[in-house]
């Protein structure tokens, strides 16, 4: 009976601290309670833009809206890849195209399209595609030996390359 009685205020003790300590630490308990909203297929890039899943669905509407498809290979570990993501989500004027103007795929790995690594397999690497399904190996950034990298410096570049893309669908298709 002792033990039962023991137990029962032990119990009761546990329970009354606990909520004691939620009451003098209220943003700790609200942080516990704090769900981490689901990660989008924007990975950062823009949650205002439309992103498509797969390769292969982002040539589908790529020839299906005739925009040009813009294929961006990064990794989240990767200080590079990081950096131009930020900046990249923080130009309005890359994000009004975007939006608007693009389909829009990020990867966090390879397609079978070796035409999307013409130059090599690292990150960050943009490609721009076609309605008419080529890759433009012909839209290139700044650096002699990554064809297809930016860096944040090169956001410039990569508004003019966005707006080249645009330019060639209308004077080739």
């Amino acid at each position: 009976m002792m033990l039962r009685s023991a137990l029962a205020l032990s119990i009761l003790f546990i329970t009354v601290s606990s909520n004691l300590a939620s009451a003098l630490h209220p943003r700790k308990a609200a942080i516990k309670k704090e769900k981490r909203q689901p990660q989008t297929l924007s990975r950062g890039w823009g949650d205002d833009i439309t992103w498509v899943q797969t390769y292969e669905e982002g040539l589908f509407h790529a020839k299906k809206s005739n925009k040009p498809l813009m294929v961006i290979h990064h990794l989240e570990n990767c200080q590079y890849s990081q950096a131009l993501k930020k900046v990249f989500a923080q130009n309005e004027d890359v994000q009004e195209m975007a939006q608007n103007n693009f389909i829009m795929l990020n990867l966090m790995h390879e397609t079978n399209d070796k035409n999307l690594s013409p130059d090599g397999k690292y990150v960050p690497r943009i490609m721009f595609v076609d309605p008419s399904l080529t890759v433009r190996a012909d839209i290139i950034g700044r650096y002699a030996n990554r064809l297809y990298t930016y860096e944040p410096q090169d956001l410039p570049v990569l508004i003019e390359n966005m707006k080249k893309a645009l330019r060639l669908i209308q004077s080739e298709l």
